[in-house]
């Protein structure tokens, strides 16, 4: 019976290590696949809005890395414009309505060679009479400096509308970039008939690797060695818990739970971003998935860290009457948690954040601060109950805990102060090409605390032992010289409720006989 039971697991083992053999090939040869190249911006009848003493309609902002040998570019392709009836009719007073749109592109360290000062100091985009005495620029056209590195850029294309006509077609373009930087397209019309002007069409934006903007394009690759870091730690993890089977705790549980959920969020992001690199588009069903599950798994953790804070299975069986609140906070803490990652991540192709972000992050923090109190709160206690009932070895592996939680926090806020200096001096994104590490660095962080927690509780014999139970006194301490992951068993002393008048040597000589039946 036992070796039927050993061969099951053993086969059970080797077909969970072949499948995540599997998955670290496919992630390897994915690696180093050709991807086709482009970056597409889709616009459909959208309204310019008016901006100062313009009107304007932002085509987007992408890092472009310059290649020599496959080249970058910004593709125009079916543009068109629309006017209203009433703009076409006053086409004829062409000394006041010229029907002119232009098509500004700039990278943003010559973001002050596009507009000038009017009096008083106020930024205009268009050239004004008094603008065209002092600047010599042209009235109803936008003002433009040439860039002190190129001559030729900012690149200013011009789109007219001709007699009467309700619509204007953009010629198909293409506009090399010259060098690595963060450009931004806009298109203007300084025309103040062409009020309510609607434009369509698309814009492909053509970065050397894909069609990734620059500031994704190494997530890419980062997903594929983080994907990797979970197989090594899957693999190490469930060999455990495929050996030790019966002896697993249902905390043991959780926290595979956690390794399978970072495994499946680690690739979906991987696939939705290769998805992106070969069409261009993100589609809305695919990257809703990815951050729902890391939603879950970003919960799921969270959750962990409390219950294993509160002593769950160690020095308390069940929550009681805290699961239903538990469950609450979790619960409100996924919502919140999916909102801001729906707002930042669904449908986006720039490489800029929306403001709307700024509003949900901010329930988003509260929660985690709440979390992290809680936590703290919730480990003080259990610490003071493993030392009044003495369980030295328990209580070390929570010190160890609580320092590897301790040395979080304080990465995690020494981080956030970076975060925030990193934005405040980067206002237009020039960082673009350093700026994946932002968002890299709390998948590393989460990762490595994973492993700090999957190492203090690893699945082994002796897990059982070291359950819960009543123990008290000097007796926990003798009970407890083993380690709790790596300890060799004699016997099912832990399970087993001692009567005092039973005596040391009957204990162990009935241990031996149990042993010899099994």
């Amino acid at each position: 019976m036992d070796f039927t039971i050993q061969m099951r697991a053993t086969r059970t083992r080797r077909r969970n290590n072949g499948i995540f053999l599997t998955l670290s090939l496919l992630l390897l040869l994915s690696l180093f696949a050709n991807p086709t190249n482009a970056s597409i911006h889709i616009y459909d009848n959208q309204t310019f809005r008016e901006v100062g003493n313009a009107y304007l309609l932002s085509g987007g902002s992408e890092g472009i890395a310059a290649s020599l040998s496959t080249g970058s570019y910004i593709r125009f392709e079916k543009i068109t414009f629309w006017r209203s009836k009433d703009a076409a009719d006053k086409h004829s007073d062409m000394e006041h309505s010229t029907g002119l749109i232009q098509v500004i592109i700039f990278e943003a360290a010559d973001r002050n060679n596009i507009g000038g000062s009017a009096y008083g100091g106020q930024r205009a985009i268009c050239c004004t009479p008094d603008l065209a005495k002092m600047e010599g620029c042209k009235q109803g056209e936008v003002i433009r400096r040439p860039s002190a590195i190129d001559i030729n850029w900012p690149i200013v294309l011009n789109v007219q509308f001709r007699a009467n006509y309700l619509y204007a077609n953009m010629d198909y373009k293409e506009v090399f970039i010259p060098k690595t930087g963060m450009y931004n397209l806009f298109f203007v019309a300084c025309d103040p008939k062409l009020k309510g002007l609607v434009m369509s069409g698309k814009t492909l934006w053509k970065n050397p690797d894909g069609y990734l903007p620059g500031r994704m394009a190494p997530l890419m690759k980062f997903y594929v060695f983080m994907s990797l870091a979970y197989v090594v730690l899957g693999i190490i993890w469930f060999t455990q818990y495929v050996r030790f089977w019966k002896d697993v705790l249902q905390l043991q549980h959780c926290i595979t739970a956690v390794i399978a959920l970072g495994l499946f969020e680690m690739i979906l992001w991987y696939v939705d971003y290769v998805n992106f690199n070969n069409t261009g588009m993100r589609p809305i069903v695919v990257t809703t998935l990815v951050v729902t599950v890391g939603a879950v798994r970003k919960t799921v953790s969270r959750l962990l860290i409390l219950i294993v804070s509160m002593g769950y299975g160690v020095v308390r069986p069940t929550l009681g009457g805290l699961t239903s609140k538990v469950l609450l906070l979790g619960t409100t803490f996924f919502l919140a948690t999916e909102l801001l990652n729906i707002t930042e991540y669904v449908g986006t192709i720039n490489d800029v954040s929306g403001r709307a972000r700024l509003f949900l992050v901010l329930p988003d923090a509260f929660l985690d601060a709440f979390l992290i109190l809680w936590i703290f709160t919730s480990l003080s206690r259990t610490l003071e109950q493993l030392q009044a009932k003495r369980s030295s070895v328990k209580l070390d592996m929570y010190r160890k805990f609580s320092n590897a939680l301790a040395v979080t926090v304080i990465a995690s806020v020494a981080w956030i102060v970076y975060e925030v200096y990193f934005k405040a001096t980067d206002p237009f994104n020039e960082k673009w090409q350093s700026a994946w590490i932002i968002t890299a660095f709390w998948d590393i962080l989460a990762f490595a605390l994973l492993c700090v927690i999957c190492y203090l509780w690893a699945p082994s014999q002796s897990s059982q032992r070291y359950a819960y139970s009543e123990e008290v006194g000097e007796e926990s301490d003798d009970e407890e010289s083993q380690s709790l992951t790596r300890g060799k068993p004699e016997g099912d002393i832990g399970l087993v409720k001692q009567e005092n008048s039973g005596s040391t040597e009957d204990l162990d000589e009935d241990d031996s006989e149990e042993d010899k039946r099994e």
